[in-house]
């Protein structure tokens, strides 16, 4: 313990020492519907925490629902007290904050690893599962892909405009899939890219995606899913900082716009022993096989955490590359679970059906349970889409039936954490009915 606090300390006072004109730092940390909440601290009160003195929030402002109020959950957030909870700061995440107007900097903090960790914190869910494999002999090797679109800053009334191209007002000018459109908005771009890397993120790739204004960034594989998971979330907050900047709104909507595409949150996954053997490439691929079936078995039980929001069930099934069954493929981007062309080393899955709003943690976890117990059941998949394009599971397609069927999924209850399901499944219920409590012009329109 000692050495660890003396490991943040360093890592605080040279902060301090490289950034003299910071004066506070935002400890942050994601809720259940993928938003951060947290404390802005005095740096030099930072440094007492990381020496150890306690850090403590209360243990309901993980519960926030997407538009930040509480609801009742069981015995939590009116029958409680709303408890103070301990939480820790986040070796290696201390960075400077380039996007605001005032210098500051931020941390990652969380309840993992303390004397009473919160059951339904994402970053625990994960946690759990992953030293859960890691006693399996299972090492996890991760990278995630993100879509968004970019906006004008203004909104019209209420609505997104498309991002002003610096050659032309006419979003059907915009080059799509066109390494043009790169250049066009390079600026916010390269800002972006500069950002998330001094946040300590590997960004690899940058692509121009289908829709109008709309872009995808890959990161590097991991063999630390937390960090993994860290960086997607750090990046959504970053991103959305430097557009602002450049006059643009960042958005990682799940689906802005019915007539185009919309964007998703594609993890990349492979499995390795502790000699660094690719555990789905043993015997000629069947533990892949295996890890594939478990992943469709569970998938149409996970759909609240893949597809967080109303918004969300409006990108499965009617634009590019968006599956709307549990299916999967060799090199085929219409299955949710896609198998890359690659060496026997790097043999991985790709999930591809989460929206990029999604919570990355939690999606990584759903995607390591199904993985997990299709190596332990070991069943073979049904026909992939290359041999049947009719091949797949149904699964539900709205918020009130995914949450029956996650909560009552036996497997996904044991994997997860059952405190973790119940509480997740109700946030999403009270969500959704709190959305369900607006007339909206349509219909007023049909029915009046």
């Amino acid at each position: 313990m000692k050495s660890h606090s003396s490991t943040l300390l360093a890592e605080v006072r040279t902060f301090r020492q490289n950034h003299p004109d910071v004066r506070y730092v935002d400890l942050i940390s994601l809720d259940i519907p993928g938003r951060f909440y947290g404390k802005r601290y005095p740096v030099e009160m930072l440094e007492k925490v990381a020496a150890g003195s306690p850090l403590k929030l209360p243990q309901n402002a993980v519960l926030l629902g997407a538009q930040g109020g509480l609801f009742k959950i069981g015995d939590y957030c009116f029958h409680d007290g709303d408890p103070d909870a301990n939480r820790r700061l986040v070796p290696g995440t201390l960075k400077p904050v380039s996007w605001e107007a005032q210098p500051l900097g931020q941390m990652l903090i969380t309840s993992d690893g303390t004397e009473a960790p919160i059951e339904f914190e994402p970053r625990e869910v994960l946690a759990k599962v992953l030293e859960r494999l890691h006693r399996k002999g299972i090492h996890p090797v991760v990278a995630f892909e993100l879509e968004f679109y970019l906006f004008d800053k203004k909104l019209n009334d209420g609505l997104p405009q498309f991002a002003r191209d610096p050659l032309s007002d006419d979003p059907d000018d915009q080059p799509t899939l066109h390494i043009e459109r790169l250049s066009r908005f390079a600026p916010v771009l390269d800002d972006m890219v500069q950002t998330a890397q001094a946040q300590g993120i590997d960004i690899t790739v940058i692509t121009a995606e289908l829709g109008p204004g709309q872009f995808e960034i890959n990161f590097g594989h991991l063999d630390d899913g937390l960090r993994a998971a860290d960086w997607a979330a750090l990046f959504c907050r970053s991103t959305r900082g430097v557009a602002l900047k450049h006059g643009y709104r960042a958005s990682f909507m799940a689906k802005p716009y019915l007539q185009h595409p919309g964007s998703g949150m594609h993890v990349h996954v492979s499995l390795y022993d502790a000699a660094g053997n690719n555990l789905l490439a043993a015997h000629q691929q069947q533990p892949l096989r295996h890890a594939v079936a478990g992943c469709l078995a569970l998938l149409p039980h996970c759909m609240p955490i893949f597809s967080p929001n109303h918004n969300a069930f409006r990108r499965l099934g009617g634009t590019v590359n968006a599956a709307t069954k549990a299916c999967w493929g060799y090199e085929d981007r219409d299955a949710c679970v896609r198998i890359p062309e690659s060496d026997p080393r790097n043999l991985r899955i790709e999930h591809r059906l989460a929206s990029a709003d999604a919570n990355p943690y939690l999606v990584l976890a759903a995607i390591l349970v199904g993985l997990e117990h299709g190596l332990d059941a070991a069943q073979e998949p049904i026909a992939p889409l290359n041999k049947d394009r009719t091949s797949g599971h149904d699964f539900p397609l709205e918020m009130l039936e995914a949450v029956r069927a996650m909560q009552q999924q036996p497997i996904l209850r044991e994997g997860l954490g059952a405190e973790f399901v119940d509480v997740y499944c109700e946030n999403k219920r009270q969500d959704h009915l709190a959305f369900q409590q607006e007339i909206n012009a349509r219909e007023y329109r049909w029915y009046l």
